[in-house]
C-alpha cells in the first residue's frame, strides 16, 4: 500500500509540474516572488472630468479596451489597461498581462517595449510565418523570451492588436509575437530605453509594432 501511495504521489507530482511548464496550461495566479518595476505612464491617475459637447476631442475620455483577438487561452485587447500592470522584473520568467507600447526613438524609429519600458527585439534567424522560435539554450539565456502565461491578456498600445499573438517554444512555454515573429528581451538591458541589442551579430534587431525590424544605430559597434 506504501508503496502504491508513493508512485501515485509521484505521477501526480510529475503532472504538476508538466501543468506548470506546458503552454497553454491554465495555471494558478502569478507568484509573488514579481519583482517592482517602473510602469510606463500610458494612463492618468486622475480621473477626468465629465465630458460634454463642448470638450475638446484630446480631452474626451480613452474607452476602455474591448478583447479585440483571442488565441486559445489568450485575449489580445484593443488597447492599454485601464489599471497599471507590473512587468515581472525577471525577464527569464512570463506574466498572466502583458503590455506592449509603441516608442518613438530619433535613430532607429518607432519600437516596441514592455509595460517597464524595456526594448523588445526580433531574431533574424526565427521564422514568422509559421511562427517559430530557433533561439534556445544559450541563446535563450542572452535573449531571454517574453512570455505569456495562461490565462493570458495582452493590453498594446499603438500596435494593432490583430497582430499580436503567441508561439510555443521549444521547452512548452509561450513566447509573444508580433506578424509571427517572436519578441525577446536582451539579458544586457538594465534600464528603460537601453538598445544594447540593436543590431548584434546583424540580426537582432528591436522590433517595430508591425513586426519589421528596426534601423541600425549608425555607427554603433555591434551593427
Amino acid at each position: 500500500m506504501t508503496t502504491r501511495r508513493r508512485t501515485i504521489t509521484i505521477v501526480l507530482t510529475a503532472a504538476a509540474l508538466v501543468g506548470l511548464t506546458a503552454c497553454g496550461t491554465r495555471e494558478n495566479p502569478p507568484s509573488l516572488d514579481s519583482i517592482p518595476l517602473p510602469v510606463a505612464q500610458t494612463r492618468s491617475a486622475d480621473p477626468s472630468p465629465t465630458p460634454t459637447k463642448d470638450t475638446p476631442p484630446e480631452q474626451q475620455p480613452v474607452p476602455e479596451p474591448t478583447v479585440a483577438k483571442k488565441q486559445k487561452w489568450v485575449k489580445i485587447f484593443s488597447g492599454p489597461s485601464a489599471k497599471d500592470i507590473v512587468p515581472n522584473g525577471d525577464k527569464r520568467k512570463g506574466s498572466n498581462k502583458v503590455e506592449l507600447n509603441a516608442v518613438e526613438n530619433e535613430q532607429i524609429g518607432t519600437y516596441v517595449t514592455d509595460g517597464a519600458g524595456r526594448t523588445l527585439y526580433r531574431f533574424d534567424k526565427d521564422k514568422a510565418n509559421p511562427p517559430k522560435s530557433n533561439c534556445n539554450g544559450d541563446c535563450a539565456k542572452a535573449w531571454p523570451p517574453l512570455l505569456i502565461k495562461s490565462p493570458g491578456k495582452i493590453y498594446p498600445k499603438g500596435i494593432d492588436p490583430k497582430l499580436i499573438g503567441y508561439v510555443e517554444r521549444k521547452d512548452g512555454t509561450c513566447q509573444v509575437t508580433i506578424d509571427g515573429w517572436p519578441v525577446y528581451y536582451f539579458i544586457s538591458d538594465n534600464e528603460p530605453g537601453d538598445l544594447n541589442g540593436q543590431g548584434v551579430n546583424g540580426a537582432w534587431f528591436a522590433i517595430a509594432p508591425n513586426g519589421d525590424r528596426t534601423k541600425p544605430i549608425p555607427g554603433f559597434p555591434n551593427n
